[in-house]
């Protein structure tokens, strides 16, 4: 009697949700029993539109399935972190100027919300989509910067072979390499640093449960040979 009590209760409250036009949150995926959902997926696609100052109507079905696969390693990272990589407020005010910075009418308040309301966020949602990305960039950073090791003979190539036929191609002058080593240095840093987390990312997946819902695929989790449930 009281078992079929609340599944009349249960059925009677998701009518009247139903009725009342409250959609019910769903779970798209879950990495390692965590899940992820609609409304975490559609945050992000209007977190990623405001990033790229794109209108947030117009992210095709690819881009959104794009956002999905970036949501699943963003989790499968967030689940390695085993300390504390918090960016300070600091940090957050200043990542938040730039978004408000290139944003076209946000330099009042008025045009800042809404720019904000426009992307279906309020600055505490923008604020914690961006803490989530520090983190994640400093953890990364912290973790694979000490195997991205470039020495001189790769600063001195990229100098040579790139950045010098750019400059003469622009009729610019030439810098001497001394002056643009750290630069140089940094930016193949950066880059070797993309290089090892594909790789890196590609071996989580590997060992990770990942399950998405069906009729959504992405077209890395598609490639990967799921976990043991």
């Amino acid at each position: 009697m009281l078992r079929r009590l609340a599944v009349f209760i249960l059925g009677s409250m998701l009518a009247l949700s139903a009725n009342a036009g409250v959609v019910i949150d769903r779970i798209v995926a879950t990495v390692n029993r965590h899940p992820i959902l609609q409304s975490d997926w559609d945050d992000a696609v209007r977190f990623e539109a405001m990033l790229q100052g794109r209108a947030p109507t117009l992210a095709t079905e690819g881009e959104r399935r794009a956002t999905l696969d970036r949501l699943i390693d963003q989790e499968i990272l967030r689940q390695q972190m085993q300390a504390d990589f918090s960016p300070t407020p600091e940090q957050i005010a200043h990542r938040v100027a730039e978004v408000r910075s290139q944003i076209p009418g946000a330099g009042s308040e008025q045009g800042w919300h809404t720019a904000l309301a426009e992307y279906g966020m309020d600055e505490a949602l923008l604020k914690e989509k961006l803490l989530m990305q520090l983190q994640v960039m400093s953890f990364v950073d912290l973790r694979l910067r000490p195997e991205a090791r470039i020495d001189r003979e790769a600063v001195e190539s990229y100098y040579n072979e790139k950045l010098l036929p750019e400059l003469k191609n622009k009729g610019a002058a030439g810098t001497p390499l001394a002056k643009v080593a750290p630069q140089i240095r940094e930016l193949l840093t950066q880059q070797r640093i993309d290089e090892l987390l594909t790789a890196w990312l590609a071996n989580l997946r590997n060992q990770s449960a990942i399950h998405v819902a069906e009729g959504i695929a992405t077209k890395r989790v598609a490639q990967i040979t799921h976990g043991a449930k």
